[in-house]
C-alpha cells in the first residue's frame, strides 16, 4: 500500500520517458510516479530506493528523493512563506509548499516567521499542517525533576496554563500559577521541570526552587525599587495580582524576598509601601 506523508522503499517497476513508476512489488498495480529529474543515475527495473508520498499540483500522488522537514507523526518548525485568507503557505522543503489552513492556527501567523506544526491528511486526503501538536509529541523524554529546559509554547488555556513542546518533541505544560510576564504563542522558554507525571507529560515552573529563587527576587525588588525612586507603592499585604503583574512572582514569593529584605535592614515598610533604608 502506497501510504501518502510517508517515507517507504519501493521498487522500480517500470520506466518511462518522464521518470519511473514505482511500487512496493513488482505485480502491484498500485503505482506511483517519481519524475525523470530525481531518477538516480544508473536506476534500472528493479532497483529500489526510499522515497516521500506526496500530493503535486494537479492533486496526483507523486514520489519524491527530496527530504521533507516533516512526515506523517513528526512535529517541527517550518517557515512561513505567504500568509492568505484560507492560510498560510508553509516551506517544507520540497517543491510545492504545504498548506497551514487557517481553522489550524493558534494565533494568526505572518509571513517570515518559523511555526511549530505537525504534518496531517484533512478530510479531502490532502497534506496539511497544523500548529495543534499536542497528539504528535512525545512523552518518553529523557527528563527529570529540576531538570532545566528549553521549549516552544505552541497553545494557550484560560483553564490549564501553557502547552509547551520541549526541544519542539516532547509534551509539557506550564500551568497557570506558574506562568509569569507576557509568554505568547510562539515564544520560546526556558523552564524548570517542576514535575514528570505518570504518562511522561512534564509540568514546568518559570521559576527555580525557593531557595534558589530567593536571591533573584531580593534582587528583582532592589532593582524595581531603585528605577522607582527607592519606593514601591504598594507592600507584602497588597492584592496578588497586582504582585504577579509588577514583580512576576507570586504573593508568597514576594512576602519571603521582603521578609529576608526587612531582617537584613535594607527596607522600612509603611501602611501602603515599602522604601529603601
Amino acid at each position: 500500500m502506497l501510504r501518502l506523508g510517508e517515507k517507504q522503499i519501493l521498487t522500480v517497476i517500470k520506466k518511462v520517458e518522464f521518470g519511473v513508476y514505482l511500487a512496493e512489488e513488482m505485480e502491484s498495480e498500485d503505482k506511483v510516479l517519481l519524475p525523470k529529474k530525481q531518477v538516480p543515475e544508473g536506476t534500472d527495473i528493479g532497483s529500489q530506493m526510499e522515497v516521500f508520498l506526496y500530493k503535486d499540483s494537479d492533486d496526483r500522488l507523486i514520489a519524491t528523493t527530496n527530504e521533507p522537514r516533516l512526515t506523517l507523526g513528526q512535529v517541527g518548525m517550518l517557515h512561513v512563506k505567504e500568509a492568505g485568507r484560507i492560510g498560510a503557505f508553509m516551506d517544507w522543503g520540497l517543491e510545492k509548499d504545504v498548506l497551514l489552513p487557517f481553522h489550524e492556527q493558534t494565533r494568526k501567523v505572518k509571513g517570515g516567521e518559523d511555526i511549530l506544526c505537525a504534518l496531517y491528511i484533512d478530510k479531502s486526503n490532502r497534506l496539511c499542517v497544523t500548529m495543534n501538536v499536542y497528539d504528535d509529541l512525545r512523552t518518553d523524554s529523557p527528563y527529570h525533576k529540576d531538570d532545566h529546559v528549553k521549549g516552544t509554547v505552541y497553545e494557550e488555556s484560560d483553564n490549564f496554563g501553557l502547552f509547551v513542546a520541549v526541544d519542539n518533541i516532547y509534551s509539557a505544560l506550564i500551568p497557570l500559577k506558574e506562568i509569569y510576564g507576557d509568554i505568547r504563542i510562539g515564544d520560546t522558554v526556558e523552564a524548570r521541570v517542576f514535575d514528570v507525571k505518570p504518562d511522561g507529560k512534564l509540568t514546568l515552573s518559570l521559576r527555580e526552587n525557593a531557595y534558589v529563587q530567593m536571591d533573584a527576587d531580593v534582587q528583582r525588588i532592589l532593582d524595581k525599587m531603585s528605577k522607582a525612586g527607592g519606593k514601591l507603592p504598594f507592600t507584602d499585604k497588597a492584592d496578588p495580582e497586582l504582585i504577579r503583574s509588577e514583580m512576576q512572582m507570586s504573593k508568597n514569593e514576594f512576602k519571603r524576598a521582603i521578609g529576608r529584605l526587612l531582617k537584613e535592614g535594607k527596607i522600612t515598610i509603611g501602611s501602603g509601601s515599602i522604601e529603601l533604608r
